[in-house]
């Protein structure tokens, strides 16, 4: 069985960086959980970040550019954080191999998790269209990321890779 990498914060789980979940009423998460295919995880918290913890944004880039040593996450008070992100990264990264997931519903916006957007670094609310750290690794590995916005898309991407119409 083709297992999913899903953000925690969208099961319910209190890891947010405000100490708040996202949690989802996706009647989809809600079946592949009781199908035994969801591989929680929080990339920030396995990283070392705590819960309460600062927001971070990514400066000088995106996600893939963090991954590359040319950008930097930080915090609004300008403390590095990127060796967590990365820490994170790579611990999302192995859950996944380890736990045959080919695809992740990871949360949209985050500085880890974001897919479509990610904030563009100077804490002014705005959007730029990009990954977030953890979202790029995984596609760097073949592993297939959707947003939470997007859950749909990835049930029809799962059911293509267990070659069901």
């Amino acid at each position: 069985m083709i297992r999913v990498l899903v953000s925690a914060c969208l099961l319910g789980e209190k890891v947010r960086y405000n100490g708040a979940d996202a949690a989802s009423g996706s009647g989809i998460l809600r079946g592949w959980l009781a199908e035994d295919r969801v591989l929680p995880f929080c990339p920030e918290v396995e990283g070392g970040l705590g819960v309460p913890r600062p927001p971070a944004e990514i400066q000088g880039g995106m996600g893939e550019d963090v991954i590359d040593g040319t950008a930097r996450v930080r915090t609004r008070e300008d403390a590095d954080v990127t060796a967590a992100f990365l820490r994170g990264a790579r611990g999302a990264l192995a859950a996944a191999v380890a736990g045959g997931a080919r695809l992740a519903v990871l949360k949209e916006g985050s500085p880890s998790c974001g897919s479509g957007f990610v904030y563009d670094g100077t804490f002014s609310g705005r959007r730029r269209e990009g990954r977030g750290v953890t979202a790029a690794l995984l596609e760097r590995h073949g592993i297939r990321v959707f947003s939470d916005l997007r859950i749909e898309d990835a049930a029809a991407y799962l059911r293509g890779l267990e070659g069901e119409p």
